[in-house]
């Protein structure tokens, strides 16, 4: 009996020590080639490079804290108040044991568990398009951040819609990220001729009040293709904009930038129409104008109202300078229900993007579009661009400002609120590889019987040992379910009902010790 509590005692110890002991072969190179590597690689725009073990060792103080404070991955909207498609987020179990594998000497493990490396290279999704623009090749000049802008001719003829749009970055270890713009007036022509080099420098927009925004790219972007029966409309004769921005370092190097485009000129194509219908001009500003005193921090209200029929709206793209710090805007449907569009908490004008709802969003007819924004000007904001502060108001320059909100919509027909842009809830890792969940699991996972699984209303746990805690998790981390009171029986259930397909982590404790189970939800 000795020998078999001794066995019992060591299998044990063993599973423990294995299931806390995270590695950079069995947990973390999967974790970094489906979140980091995309940028974090010898060509990509990141500092430096994660895609081998030393690699990630020599950088391992910084992912830590970085991952900690959710700055990276990039990803600055709020996933708690709108979910959008193709989100880049760690959940909040690879965080730990992104942690977990830096507090404990980083560990290779055994070399051979390890993912096969990721290799990124230059291929384009748009292999055959019907229009190719390329800005000139440029040789980034000055200090600190450049953001200049390109103007290219689609040499359009012709009206025509845009149904697929690819950016190419030419030196993906400097291009930060492209944003697309279309112009039929001169201006951008007649600021690109008075500057001696390819381009001229624009930081806020395109120095044109009548560009509209139509694309943009940034780490990490593929192709993008509009549903089916839908475009953006390019007018003949219409000039395009590109503007880049090259980070701090990125002077001395080269770019050739170039943009495939796939274009239909069907008069059936409906047109999405990408504006700024929230804004820090009249109407729609109600507290403007829009100017911050030095010392100052300052909250703005914007109010939209939706036409008389009902709207589809498939992206949402904020835009302010380094003054602001949130941004939020929220619709109100006549019946009185709240429709949350997105939320930035922490604006980093570095990091602003289009966000794609994950199915197009149903606007109803006479609803009321809400925007608010905070700025900061104040010696408390690191990133406000006057030292000491002064008085900021509406406009292009790098130390003016403004708030605009781009939505792509278009009328809506019926169906568009069931096209799929993304209802993926589980991240489909790198190659499909796995890691460990790093969960100290001293009782035997045999212990433990739930069914069904995968579950459709009720998921029924029986325990031989009894727990005082159970929480589910979804696939990106949040807490959706516990337990209100401690358990006090070794069998319970959980109610899945209001639960979205998907999978989820079931973790169980007694306060010593926990154990993790994968559970799969199908209605």
């Amino acid at each position: 009996m000795k020998k078999y509590l001794v066995l019992f005692l060591l299998w044990v110890t063993y599973s423990t020590i294995q299931a806390q002991s995270v590695t950079w072969s069995d947990n973390i190179a999967c974790i970094f080639y489906t979140n980091c590597t995309k940028c974090h690689n010898p060509n990509g725009v990141g500092p430096f490079s994660l895609l081998n073990y030393s690699d990630a060792v020599s950088q391992s103080g910084s992912i830590k804290a970085s991952t900690q404070s959710k700055h990276m991955p990039p990803w600055p909207a709020n996933k708690d108040y709108r979910s959008f498609a193709h989100e880049r987020l760690l959940s909040q179990e690879e965080i730990d044991l992104i942690a977990n594998w830096v507090d404990n000497g980083t560990p290779e493990g055994i070399p051979s568990h390890a993912p096969t490396i990721p290799v990124y290279s230059s291929s384009e999704e748009i292999t055959s398009p019907d229009i190719k623009v390329q800005i000139p090749t440029y040789t980034v000049s000055g200090v600190g951040d450049i953001y200049r802008c390109f103007v290219l001719n689609p040499g359009l003829s012709a009206d025509a819609f845009i149904t697929g749009i690819e950016m190419i970055p030419g030196n993906r270890s400097i291009v930060h990220h492209i944003l697309l713009f279309a112009d039929t007036s001169n201006i951008p022509s007649s600021l690109d001729a008075a500057d001696p080099n390819p381009g001229y420098l624009s930081f806020g927009g395109t120095g044109s009040s009548t560009s509209t925004l139509i694309g943009g790219w940034v780490p990490g972007s593929a192709a993008y293709f509009y549903p089916s029966g839908m475009g953006s409309y390019l007018p003949a004769g219409v000039k395009l904009i590109a503007q880049i921005h090259y980070p701090q370092g990125s002077a001395g190097q080269i770019d050739s930038s170039h943009i495939n485009l796939k274009l239909t000129s069907s008069s059936f194509t409906r047109n999405v129409v990408m504006g700024a219908a929230l804004n820090h001009s009249l109407p729609s500003i109600q507290d403007g104008p829009l100017v911050i005193p030095a010392n100052q921090v300052k909250t703005f209200h914007f109010i939209y109202r939706s036409p008389s029929v009902d709207v589809t709206v498939l992206s949402v793209a904020p835009h302010m300078h380094l003054v602001g710090v949130s941004v939020k805007a929220y619709a109100v449907a006549p019946s009185g229900d709240t429709i949350p569009l997105i939320d930035i908490p922490k604006w980093d004008f570095h990091w602003q993007g289009s966000y794609l709802f994950r199915k197009p969003l149903r606007l109803p007819a006479n609803s009321t579009v809400y925007g608010i924004a905070t700025y900061d000007n104040t010696t408390a904001n690191p990133n406000n661009p006057s030292s000491p502060p002064r008085l900021v108001t509406a406009g292009e320059a790098t130390t003016d400002e403004m708030m605009l909100i781009y939505f792509g919509a278009l009328a809506y027909f019926p169906g568009d609120d069931n096209i799929i842009i993304d209802t993926t809830l589980v991240k489909q890792t790198y190659n499909d590889c796995q890691y460990k969940t790093g969960v100290s699991m001293l009782v035997p996972s045999e212990m433990i019987s739930i069914y069904p699984n995968p579950v459709n209303e009720l998921l029924t746990i029986t325990c031989d040992v009894l727990f005082t805690s159970a929480k589910l998790y979804n696939s990106i981390g949040e807490l959706v379910w516990t337990n209100a009171n401690p358990l006090n029986s070794t069998e319970f259930q959980v109610q899945t009902t209001d639960l979205f397909n998907g999978h989820y982590f079931l973790v169980l404790s007694d306060g010593n010790q926990s154990i993790s189970k994968k559970i799969v939800i199908l209605h």
